[in-house]
């Protein structure tokens, strides 16, 4: 009998503690717009038809990169997409308070004109680019293939990518560094703009866009962070193979027009890499922009416990 008792009281811990177990967190997430943000839509949707009850997300796109880096220093996000050398700083600056626990977006950025005037790198010679992303994976990617190549351009900074498409269009010489999907936007809005040149030419390799989390939620939700991140792969895995239904979410979530996402999908370069392939990758990159310039990457290389999972 006391056998019996002592298996029937072990059963109800155990039963409590599988119910403590699933019961669903309440998840902030914040996308930037463009790609990343396009990767999470099949997500957002089904966790908005209420298909994912496992926790509860709240997902928020916003297009300005400090608005984004705010919110996740503050608490106010526990996940994040941002810019990778923006992630390494992060961590740097902050004592090791996020860590990335994945890579969402591979290089996306080309070189976009009026004319024909640029066929190769060295005809950036002289020009001004317009640029977004200050003090981001844009600028020091675009700054690093220039001082490779020995060239000396201008670049004026916009605050958004569409700023840049705008000046663009209203710049008859007009040069601009632009990532999908800004790109065919630019190109469907005037015909006489081309792309000049694919950035991936002259700089492989190149880390767009990091997943991050706050390292105390992941110490406290580390369960979490892994059923995010299936939900994500999934995501990721049906916005790449299915461009059409992808592209109606991407404009139902006001990232762009469906009509421009059918057409930027397949050259967004749209991933998910986690654990020790993730780490080898960034971190390789991490340490390009290092050496380019220290500062990048918020002074010095992050530590292994930058990479979760790996």
């Amino acid at each position: 009998m006391k056998k019996l008792v002592i298996s029937i009281l072990c059963l109800f811990f155990i039963l409590c503690g599988c119910k403590e177990n699933v019961t669903p967190s309440n998840v902030r997430v914040i996308a930037m717009k463009g790609p990343t943000a396009m990767g999470m839509v099949k997500m957002m949707d089904e966790n908005d038809k209420g298909n994912i009850t496992s926790n509860n997300y709240d997902f928020k796109i916003i297009a300005a990169i400090d608005e984004v880096t705010a919110k996740l220093m503050n608490g106010e996000a526990d996940i994040a997409a941002l810019p990778a050398n923006v992630a390494s700083t992060l961590y740097n600056n902050s004592n090791g308070a996020i860590r990335v626990i994945g890579i969402n977006t591979l290089s996306v950025l080309y070189i976009v004109e009026k004319g024909e005037a640029i066929n190769d790198i060295k005809d950036l010679e002289g020009k001004t680019i317009y640029a977004s992303g200050k003090g981001a994976t844009p600028e020091y990617a675009l700054k690093y293939v220039l001082e490779k190549n020995g060239i000396t351009a201008k670049i004026e900074f916009k605050s958004e990518q569409s700023e840049c498409v705008g000046a663009l269009l209203n710049d008859e010489n007009g040069v601009a560094l632009l990532p999908e999907p800004f790109v065919t936007t630019a190109l469907m809005n005037d015909e006489d703009l081309r792309v000049a040149l694919d950035l991936n030419d002259y700089y492989e390799d190149v880390v767009t866009g990091v997943v991050v989390a706050r390292s105390e939620f992941i110490e406290e939700n580390e369960a979490v962070i892994e059923d995010f991140l299936a939900h994500y792969e999934d995501s990721v895995k049906y916005v790449n193979e299915h461009i059409d239904a992808a592209s109606a979410l991407i404009e139902k979530y006001d990232i762009v027009k469906a009509a421009v996402a059918k057409k930027a999908l397949p050259s967004c370069h749209i991933v998910l890499i986690k654990g020790i392939a993730m780490k080898e990758k960034l971190a390789s990159y991490l340490s390009d922009l290092y050496n380019y310039n220290p500062k990048a990457v918020g002074g010095k290389l992050p530590l292994d416990d930058f990479y979760y999972g790996a």
